[in-house]
């Protein structure tokens, strides 16, 4: 079966885009009317207080011995007194661009 060439979604968002822009000014006026309004003050109702809670004793925890790690011995390391020399690197001569570039001529037509 070969796609139809208008999609059956492209309607849906058609008459969802149109409502929308019809319908804005209303959702304006009513914003604008709920923040016009003033409420009634209304007295805060007041809680119970509530009976205070009673203390939890902790059982007492032993203390416990602080386990001992064994001492590792230390590594010997080789003494080295001095870095090996760097080797030399030969002097390359710099490379030099020429100062004027010859471009071939075209002729006109």
């Amino acid at each position: 079966m070969a796609p139809s060439p208008h999609p059956s979604f492209l309607l849906l968002v058609l008459v969802i885009a149109l409502s929308s822009m019809m319908s804005s000014n209303k959702i304006v006026a009513e914003a604008r009317h709920l923040l016009e309004t003033t409420l009634p003050d209304i007295p805060k109702p007041e809680l119970p207080k509530l009976p205070p809670l009673p203390k939890v004793e902790l059982p007492h925890l032993p203390a416990f011995p602080q386990p001992e790690l064994p001492k590792l011995p230390e590594p010997e390391l080789p003494k080295q007194t001095e870095l090996p020399p760097l080797p030399k690197f030969p002097d390359l001569p710099k490379p030099t661009l020429p100062k004027e570039i010859t471009f071939p001529s075209l002729s006109h037509p």
